[in-house]
C-alpha cells in the first residue's frame, strides 16, 4: 500500500509538474502598453529628463538652505500594505566583559533588516507593475525574472532625482473649495478616503502657488490622510482601508506635463476604493507601465505643506537619493526639500 501510495503521488507530482510547466499564451505587449518615448531598448525611463541643464535650474530654488524632512521614520509596526512585512534585530558584538577586540575593549553593533522593500517611505522602480506579462517598454518579463532580483529594470538603472520638487496641497484646494469631506480619525484635516482628485484639482493647487510645472519636475500631493499613518499603530487599519488619490485622467494630465515622479502622503497615491471596480490600480499602469514615471508613497507632505503655507513658496530643490540596488523593484528612500 506504501509504495501503490507512493507511486500515486509521484504520479500526481509529474502531472502537477507537467502543467505548471506548459508555457501559458504570450501577451501582445505592443497592444497592453505604451511605447518607452526613449527608445526600445531603455531601462531608465522619466528621470532620462533629468539633464544637467535641469539640475542646474532646480539648484535655484536653494534660497535660504532650509531643510524639510519628507519622509516618515522607518521602524517596525508602521501601517503595511497587504502581507508585507517588516523586522528589524538589533546584533550586538563583544560586549560581554572579556569579549571585546584589543587592548582598547572595542565592542560593535549591527542591524539585521528583514524586511520586504515597498516599506515606509518608498519609491516604486518601472519593474513593480505590468499589465499580464508585459512591463514598461512593451517588454514581456517572464524571461528577464529571477528568484533573487529582476534582470531588467532593476533600481539601478535610474539616473538621478536631482531636480525640482513641486508639492501641491490638495488640502487647501479642498478647503476654498468648500467640498473637504474629512475623516474623523484624523487628527488634523484631511480629505477621506475615496475623494477623488482631479486635474483640476492639481493645477487650482499649483494656482494657490503661482507655479507652472516644468519638464522633469517631481510632484508630492498633500492629502492630510498621513496623519493616520503618523498614529500608528492605533490607525492603521484606517489607513490602510482606502485612501483619497488622483484620477487616471489627472495622472495622464501629469504625464502631459512631463514628470519624472508623482509621490503623496498615501499608501498608493492613486484613489481607493478606485474608480472602476474592475480595474486594478490605474495610475499605477499609467504612471509607471506606460511612462516609466516614479511612484513615491508614504511621504511626509506635511511639514512642506506648513513651510509652504508661511512662505508662500511650494518649490523646493530634491534631495533623494536611490541606492543602486540591483534587480530590485522598489526601495524605501529619504527625502529631504531644500529652499
Amino acid at each position: 500500500m506504501r509504495i501503490a501510495g507512493m507511486a500515486v503521488l509521484i504520479g500526481m507530482s509529474a502531472g502537477l509538474l507537467s502543467v505548471q510547466s506548459t508555457p501559458a499564451a504570450a501577451a501582445d505587449c505592443k497592444a497592453l502598453v505604451a511605447p518607452s518615448p526613449f527608445g526600445p531598448e531603455d531601462q531608465t525611463g522619466a528621470t532620462n529628463r533629468v539633464t544637467p541643464a535641469v539640475t542646474k535650474a532646480a539648484a535655484g530654488e536653494i534660497q535660504t538652505g532650509v531643510v524639510t524632512p519628507m519622509a516618515n521614520e522607518l521602524v517596525d509596526g508602521v501601517p503595511l500594505f497587504g502581507t508585507r512585512f517588516s523586522k528589524t534585530i538589533l546584533t550586538a558584538f563583544a560586549t560581554m566583559p572579556g569579549a571585546e577586540f584589543g587592548n582598547n575593549k572595542l565592542s560593535y553593533m549591527e542591524d539585521t533588516y528583514l524586511s520586504q522593500s515597498h516599506v515606509g517611505t518608498h519609491i516604486d522602480g518601472i519593474g513593480h507593475i505590468g499589465i499580464e506579462d508585459c512591463y514598461y517598454n512593451q517588454t514581456p518579463m517572464g524571461k528577464y525574472v529571477t528568484q533573487n532580483y529582476l534582470k531588467k529594470f532593476g533600481l539601478e538603472n535610474i539616473k538621478t532625482f536631482a531636480t525640482r520638487g513641486v508639492l501641491i496641497d490638495a488640502v487647501k484646494v479642498f478647503q476654498a473649495a468648500g467640498k473637504l469631506k474629512a475623516n474623523l480619525a484624523c487628527k488634523n484635516p484631511c480629505l477621506d478616503a475615496g475623494t477623488l482628485i482631479t486635474e483640476a484639482d492639481l493645477q487650482a493647487g499649483l494656482k494657490l502657488y503661482n507655479v507652472t510645472l516644468r519638464e522633469a519636475d517631481a510632484v508630492f500631493i498633500n492629502t492630510g490622510w498621513g496623519d493616520l499613518f503618523r498614529q500608528w499603530p492605533v490607525q492603521n487599519a484606517t489607513y490602510n482601508k482606502g485612501e483619497p488619490g488622483i484620477t487616471d485622467s489627472a495622472a495622464r494630465w501629469l504625464v502631459s506635463q512631463k514628470v519624472v515622479a508623482v509621490g503623496a502622503d498615501t499608501w498608493a497615491v492613486e484613489v481607493v476604493p478606485g474608480e472602476r471596480e474592475d480595474i486594478a490600480f490605474p495610475v499605477h499602469k499609467t504612471l509607471i507601465t506606460d511612462n516609466g514615471i516614479h511612484i513615491i508613497e508614504n511621504v511626509r507632505t506635511d511639514l512642506i505643506a506648513e513651510a509652504a503655507a508661511k512662505s508662500g513658496r511650494a518649490t523646493f530643490f530634491l534631495s533623494m537619493t536611490v541606492p543602486r540596488a540591483v534587480g530590485l523593484t522598489g526601495t524605501f528612500v529619504n527625502i529631504e526639500a531644500i529652499q
